[in-house]
């Protein structure tokens, strides 16, 4: 593929799952009107200027910008996110939202900078791993560097709470490593140290627990408590049947659900459009990866295997942990659908890594 060729299947399943995911956001923006009397123009207008429109700008340069440059400045880049990320604690620059502190705001403009920590994150290990190639069994180099990370990440993201952010970048991190050529009895070291992280976040963390019973033990959990956002969700999808009641036409999405436009929005869409449009969806997402890995696989240097292995990883990851605890397969999480839930800030960046992924598959093995 010549350089100045990007890869117009990538593309075009990105923009169907863009074009898409606003659709279904349209749709799930109304739930809020019966309850909080807020505007639909101004919260489509918002994802549509912050979101698509910020998004598109970043997808444009990413598109444009070699990979490669990115490994230059992979470190700052990585710094730069993780003090972005800390200015949530600060009074007048951090606020709150759901019992999370995981925004900032200047100028009347929020930002998520978890978010941009992820990107950051892939960035900088994929710059790392790509440099030491040669000694990533060794675990001074390989599995050593991904613990002190992934404690650092983990310790700002879990003080917000984002415990699902951060499992999504260990996650990230993990099979990135394991690409990478990393030893495998190191994973005896994984499984030991991701034992004692659960075990710990399972009884430091009521929610977390709360979470993790009721999706083990759904029958006693309290309906109007920790077992009714996903009651809620599978009614919602239930009642889609096999084509959907039809677009606006969601009964959850105005009094039932919680969060109908964040992380309950595959429900919505599983009401509004049946089996056959969420499994068009899941089809959707998993051609992405498919894609995603085969330009990843087909990428000229180790540094751009990984980053783009990374991208694909944080964005399926994400979305595939999301549509699986919205249908009780995953214990219930608060992580956003990519390219679908609100949040400009996530969207924005999805466009960004979509960007970076296109702009790999540019330079790819003759």
């Amino acid at each position: 593929m010549g350089s100045n060729r990007y890869d117009r299947v990538l593309f075009f399943i990105a923009a169907v799952l863009i074009v898409g995911g606003f659709i279904i956001f349209s749709s799930a923006s109304l739930g809020l009107l019966a309850r909080e009397g807020a505007s639909f123009g101004s919260i489509a207008l918002k994802q549509l200027i912050f979101g698509l429109g910020f998004g598109s700008v970043a997808f444009f340069i990413a598109l444009n910008l070699h990979y490669k440059n990115y490994r230059k400045y992979a470190f700052y880049f990585f710094l730069s996110a993780i003090i972005l990320t800390c200015l949530v604690f600060v009074p007048g620059i951090g606020f709150s939202h759901g019992g999370a502190k995981r925004w900032i705001e200047f100028a009347s403009i929020s930002f998520q900078p978890g978010e941009l920590l992820k990107i950051a994150f892939v960035i900088y290990f994929a710059a790392w791993l790509s440099a030491i190639k040669d000694k990533v069994q060794v675990s001074r180099f390989g599995v050593i560097p991904y613990i002190i990370l992934s404690v650092i990440v983990g310790g700002i993201l879990l003080a917000q709470p984002d415990t699902d952010g951060f499992l999504i970048i260990a996650l990230t991190g993990f099979i990135m490593l394991s690409v990478s050529g990393a030893n495998w009895k190191h994973f005896i070291l994984f499984a030991i140290l991701g034992a004692v992280a659960v075990g710990g976040l399972f009884y430091t963390k009521p929610y977390i627990k709360d979470r993790v019973l009721t999706f083990y033990k759904p029958e006693l959990a309290d309906d109007l408590g920790s077992g009714y956002q996903i009651n809620q969700s599978l009614i919602a999808i239930g009642s889609g049947g096999l084509s959907g009641r039809g677009f606006g036409q969601s009964i959850q999405k105005f009094e039932y659900l919680p969060e109908p436009i964040g992380d309950s929005i595959f429900a919505v869409a599983g009401e509004e459009f049946g089996f056959i449009g969420t499994t068009t969806l899941l089809i959707f997402f998993i051609i992405f990866a498919l894609r995603g890995i085969k330009i990843s696989s087909n990428a000229k240097d180790s540094f751009g295997q990984l980053l783009g292995i990374g991208i694909v990883l944080l964005i399926i990851i994400q979305s595939f942990i999301n549509m699986a605890s919205m249908i009780g397969l995953f214990p219930l999480s608060g992580t956003p659908l990519v390219f679908v839930s609100q949040g400009g800030t996530s969207l924005m960046l999805a466009l960004a890594e979509v960007g970076i992924l296109l702009n790999i598959s540019r330079y790819q093995k003759s």
